[in-house]
C-alpha cells in the first residue's frame, strides 16, 4: 500500500475513528485503526478507508482527499497513528506505506516506523441494513437537538445498565429520545423522515459513548444529505452521506440491555405553582448560588414569593456549607402563578437543562417542596427534577 493524504483530512479522520478504539484490550486489532486504500479511477485516484472498533461501537469513515499509488491495506495502533500525524503540524500531506504488518509515514522531514497487525485480524464491519424495514431519515439539526437534549442526563453509574444510555422511540414519523438518572429525567421529541405513518413502533437503549461520537460526527448548521437510522435486534446504526465518496461514515453500536424503566409515570401533571424566567438571568442566579456548596451539601434553595391575589413576587436562591460559608442570590421573575413555597434542587440539574433549553423564557412548575419540578417547552421537550432534602 502506498498513498499521499491531506494531513488535515488524515488527521480528522484519525481523531474521530481513533476515538472508537479501545484504550487497552487483551485484543490488540481493538487498539488500532484498520487503514484501507482503494484506487477508483485513473492515475491516483481513489479513497482511504479508516475504521476501528472497541468491540461494542464500530466507526468507519472515507476520505478522498488522497493519492492512491498501491492499493493496500494495514492495522495501525490508534494512539500511535494519532499521535504522529498530530505531531506533523507543519505538514500539507503525508506519505503512507505499508508492507506486511510495517507502516511508514513520512513527511517532508521525518519518517515513522509503526509495526502494526494483519489486517485481515481486524472483525469485520458492520453494513447498514439495504432493506429498509426499520430504518428512517432525520436532518442533522434534528438528530443533534435529541441528542444534547437528553444525553445529560444519562447516569454514569455503571451498574444501572439500562439508564447508561438513552431510550429511542419511534412510532411511524414520531421520535422520543428519554434519558435518567434515577434523580432527572429529559424527554425530548421530534419528527422522521422517509418512515411512513403506519409503521410498526420501535425502541432501543443507545449507549452514551456512541451518542457523543454521533455528535462529533454531526457538523453544526449542517444542510444537505439527512442522516440515516437504522435499527436491528441487536445495534443501531447512523449512516453519514458523503456526496463526494458516493459512501459515508457510518457508526453502529451494540445496544444497552435491559428495560427502560416506565418514565410516562414520573411526570407530573397537577403542578400548581410556575415560575417564568429569563433563561440567562436563571442560569446566572443559580451558578453564583451554587459558589458556595460542597459535594456533601450540594442543594440550593429556592424561595419563591408571591400570591393570585398580588402581583408583587421575588425569587431568593440561597446555599450553606459548613465549612465555606452562606450565599444568597435574588433572582427577577418577569411572572408567578401560586402561593408560596420553597423547594430545593442540586444546582447543576438545573443549570444543564438551561444550556440545551430551547428558548428565551423559561417555565419552572411546581408542586410542593417534596414533589418534583417540571420544565417543558411546548411537547417537544419535557424535564423533570427531583428535590433534594438540605437540613
Amino acid at each position: 500500500m502506498k498513498v499521499i493524504c491531506d494531513r488535515g483530512a488524515l488527521l480528522e479522520a484519525v481523531n474521530l475513528v481513533g476515538a472508537t478504539a479501545s484504550a487497552r484490550s487483551p485484543k490488540p486489532q481493538l487498539m488500532c485503526v484498520k487503514f484501507s486504500a482503494k484506487k477508483t479511477g485513473k492515475g491516483g485516484a481513489g479513497h482511504v478507508t479508516l475504521s476501528a472498533t472497541d468491540g461494542e461501537v464500530s466507526v468507519r469513515m472515507t476520505t478522498t482527499r488522497v493519492e492512491v499509488k498501491e492499493e493496500g491495506e494495514v492495522l495501525i495502533p490508534a494512539d500511535k497513528l494519532r499521535a504522529i500525524v498530530g505531531a506533523q503540524d507543519t505538514e500539507p500531506t503525508l506519505s503512507i506505506e505499508a508492507e506486511g504488518d510495517v507502516c511508514l509515514i513520512k513527511g517532508a522531514d521525518a519518517k515513522f516506523k509503526v509495526f502494526g497487525f494483519p489486517a485481515a485480524e481486524f472483525p469485520p464491519m458492520p453494513e447498514f441494513p439495504t432493506d429498509g424495514t426499520n430504518a428512517f431519515q432525520i436532518s442533522a439539526e434534528t438528530l443533534e437537538q435529541l441528542i444534547s437534549r437528553t444525553i445529560f442526563s444519562t447516569s454514569k453509574e455503571t451498574s444501572r445498565y439500562a439508564i447508561n444510555g438513552v431510550l429511542l422511540k419511534r412510532q411511524g414519523k414520531k421520535l422520543e429520545m428519554v434519558a435518567t438518572d434515577g434523580r432527572r429525567l429529559a424527554l425530548a421529541r421530534a419528527s422522521a423522515d422517509g418512515a411512513s405513518a403506519g409503521a410498526e413502533s420501535s425502541s432501543c437503549i443507545i449507549p452514551t459513548k456512541a451518542l457523543n461520537l454521533v455528535q462529533r460526527l454531526l457538523v453544526p448548521g449542517a444542510e444537505g444529505a439527512p442522516i440515516k437510522v437504522g435499527l436491528t435486534p441487536n445495534q443501531v446504526m447512523f449512516l453519514f452521506p458523503d456526496a463526494e465518496t458516493g459512501g459515508g461514515t457510518l457508526l453502529a453500536s451494540n445496544l444497552v440491555e435491559g428495560t427502560f424503566p416506565p418514565y410516562e409515570d414520573v411526570i407530573p401533571k397537577d403542578q400548581d405553582k410556575k415560575a417564568t424566567f429569563d433563561v440567562e438571568s436563571l442560569g446566572s442566579a443559580v451558578k453564583r448560588a451554587a459558589l458556595l456548596t460542597t459535594e456533601e451539601s450540594r442543594g440550593i434553595r429556592m424561595a419563591f414569593t408571591g400570591s393570585p391575589e398580588s402581583k408583587a413576587h421575588g425569587l431568593k436562591i440561597s446555599s450553606r456549607a459548613a465549612e465555606s460559608g452562606e450565599a444568597e442570590v435574588e433572582c427577577e421573575m418577569n411572572a408567578y402563578e401560586g402561593s408560596e413555597i420553597e423547594i430545593s434542587f442540586n444546582p447543576v440539574f438545573i443549570t444543564e437543562v438551561l444550556k440545551v433549553y430551547p428558548g428565551d423564557q423559561v417555565i419552572l412548575e411546581m408542586k410542593a417542596p417534596n414533589k418534583p419540578g417540571l420544565i417543558r417547552s411546548g411537547t417537544d421537550f419535557v424535564y423533570v427534577v427531583m428535590p433534594v432534602n438540605l437540613t
